[in-house]
């Protein structure tokens, strides 16, 4: 699986009007439901109001790929310009956890 956290920063509560309006019209349940599609949801960090963080995983390159070729591209470049947001991301491939990290896991 590949996460990529994707920081959304604006000014004025942009960053988090551009999260309820992917939620509010559907554009995020349509990206979670492509193929491939693990994981895609929005978290506002405590430390900063004016930031949106985006965990969106996937099965897999191809699956990204498919993603960004995909028609919500257009969609998601539209709300980003509409709300003047500014990305830094982050790129994460996942491995099975070690069994001496899973006694500090609290299920």
């Amino acid at each position: 699986m590949i996460t990529v956290n994707l920081y959304y920063t604006g000014t004025d509560g942009s960053a988090r009007k551009f999260a309820e309006e992917m939620e509010s019209s559907g554009t995020a349940d349509k990206i979670r439901a492509e193929a491939g599609n693990v994981r895609y949801e929005y978290f506002f960090p405590m430390n900063d109001p004016e930031t949106v963080l985006l965990i969106d995983a996937w099965e897999n390159q191809e699956a990204i790929d498919a993603h960004h070729a995909s028609p919500m591209m257009a969609v998601l470049a539209e709300l980003r310009e509409k709300y003047d947001l500014h990305m830094k991301a982050e790129r994460y491939v996942s491995d099975e956890m070690p069994e001496s990290d899973e006694g500090f896991i609290r299920s």
